[in-house]
């Protein structure tokens, strides 16, 4: 990205106008009142008030870095993306790492989970991997997505987030106990950015060039290792230097540190869905590796810093409807939503031309639209025609589509998700829990323990904690007596 000079000639206004004066205002004599005409007071005013644009719902609070991502395995056979199409070959990257529910004044180091969003500046267009660090999420469909935010945000009575709005949504809600198990044990509070793994969390299509489909989960394990925090350490962290994160990151790119991840994809042909023991579009759930292991096939190296965090990090937009032909959405529900959603958003807080900023724009090939003006339109078509089809060699639809259809049957209408041989919503956070050490779960227990004490109705707690013991006996008997010892 090309930047200007801005640190010859003199000070100018907006316009560009010589400044004379920077340090006073125009007055009516000495002393006197200040006159609307001052230009430059009311500029600098003006502006200031809108230095703000609004800050995102979730994932306000984050950090940015650009990057590469190098191609290591042959995996032609299951896709025809071009980024992907021979060991070797790299393509620019963008990564924005951020909490969830925070606002953009929050602390980094907090019980939270971790956004992972990635924009690879690829030759076919850009393409977005919106994920987490977590390869679960606590809802299965999208139309629960505002309910559940509203419990993680501030309660409109008291204006603090409140432990009944939490566990009466999670309670209600069984299928958060593979999630909830996630955030509350040891991986709930990464000890940097650098240290946490990413994963797309949703599965989604890849095609190759005969058209055969495949179902893959992207996986990005940190070439670091996986550092945590404890809550205790967390808390201390989060009140004397709430910009942790945001600082190691951009210190060790600065250091020549250069964090980097081991990029993995699991990979089910399509005709395996259908009788697969989980039903693999449902995001509360993960492919078991020994269902379908993990295979390499790229590394992600960030190695370069925005040198302006408002232009570059928070004025970045991802949106999972970024596709390239090769790669495609699945039937996941919470990821039907999110198609919409994430650049429903993106057009309400950027604007409508934010894919027009320099770090959302593609970088490796040029955008050809017939879309004008709006907001911060930059007049880049001149004056070519806005319309299609026309005859003066504008732009052509290409007859290919990015990815390959699904077949689908039955009556419109509400559906739950197809529920498959082993899905229920405990299996796969019993399977957690019993995996983890005895002090694993004995600060998870902690960790769960203190929040549900804070509850205030009985009923809410309890029914929280049978989530639990329906997961595992074990785990529901030790969060039972260690919050009824919290609660008295």
């Amino acid at each position: 990205m090309t930047t200007r000079d801005t640190t010859a000639g003199p000070l100018t206004t907006e316009s560009g106008a010589p400044v004379a004066d920077n340090q006073n205002s125009e007055q009516t004599g000495v002393g006197g009142p200040v006159l609307v005409q001052d230009q430059l007071l009311l500029e600098k005013l003006a502006h200031f008030n809108r230095e703000r644009i609004p800050e995102r719902i979730v994932h306000a609070r984050g950090a940015g870095a650009y990057g590469t991502f190098t191609v290591t395995a042959d995996v032609t056979k299951y896709t025809r993306a071009t980024f992907l199409s021979e060991i070797g070959k790299q393509t620019e990257v963008f990564a924005r790492f951020s909490t969830v529910a925070g606002n953009l004044g929050s602390a980094d180091a907090v019980r939270d989970p971790r956004g992972f969003a990635l924009k690879f500046y690829t030759e076919e267009g850009n393409y977005d991997l919106v994920g987490n660090n977590t390869p679960v999420f606590f809802i299965k469909d999208a139309i629960k997505f505002p309910d559940f935010i509203h419990t993680q945000k501030r309660d409109p009575y008291t204006g603090s987030q409140e432990a009944d709005n939490v566990w009466d949504f999670w309670g209600l809600s069984p299928e958060s106990t593979h999630q909830v198990t996630w955030l509350f044990g040891d991986r709930g509070i990464p000890a940097s950015y650098r240290h946490m793994n990413g994963y797309g969390s949703h599965t989604f299509q890849w095609n190759n060039e005969a058209g055969e489909v495949f179902w893959v989960k992207y996986h990005f394990k940190t070439d670091q290792g996986i550092k945590n925090l404890t809550s205790q350490e967390a808390a201390k962290l989060a009140g004397e230097d709430p910009d942790s994160h945001q600082r190691d990151l951009r210190e060790a790119i600065e250091r020549g540190e250069y964090p980097s991840w081991t990029v993995q994809v699991q990979i089910m042909p399509a005709a395996e869905a259908a009788n697969y023991r989980f039903n693999p579009f449902d995001l509360t759930k993960v492919w078991p590796h020994e269902d379908y292991p993990p295979i390499e096939i790229g590394r992600l190296e960030l190695n370069r810093n925005p040198q302006n965090i408002f232009a570059e990090v928070e004025q970045s937009i991802f949106s999972p409807i970024h596709f390239v032909p090769g790669i495609g959405p699945s039937p996941d529900k919470m990821l039907q939503g999110r198609l919409f959603a994430y650049g429903d958003a993106h057009r309400y807080r950027v604007g409508i031309n934010a894919d027009h900023l320099p770090v959302n724009r593609p970088h490796a090939t040029e955008a050809r639209t017939y879309g004008r003006d709006g907001y911060l339109y930059d007049g880049r078509h001149t004056g070519m025609k806005n319309y299609e089809p026309n005859s003066f060699d504008g732009p052509k639809e290409t007859g290919r589509a990015l990815w390959q259809p699904v077949p689908v049957s039955g009556p419109t209408g509400k559906h739950e998700a197809p529920s498959h041989a082993e899905d229920n919503d405990f299996v796969q956070a019993g399977n957690l829990y019993r995996l983890m050490s005895e002090d694993e779960k004995e600060r998870l227990i902690a960790n769960l323990a203190g929040f549900i004490a804070e509850v205030s109705r009985d009923d809410i707690a309890e029914r929280a904690i049978n989530n639990f013991r329906q997961a595992d006996a074990d785990y529901g008997k030790r969060l039972e007596a260690a919050v009824q010892a919290l609660r008295g």
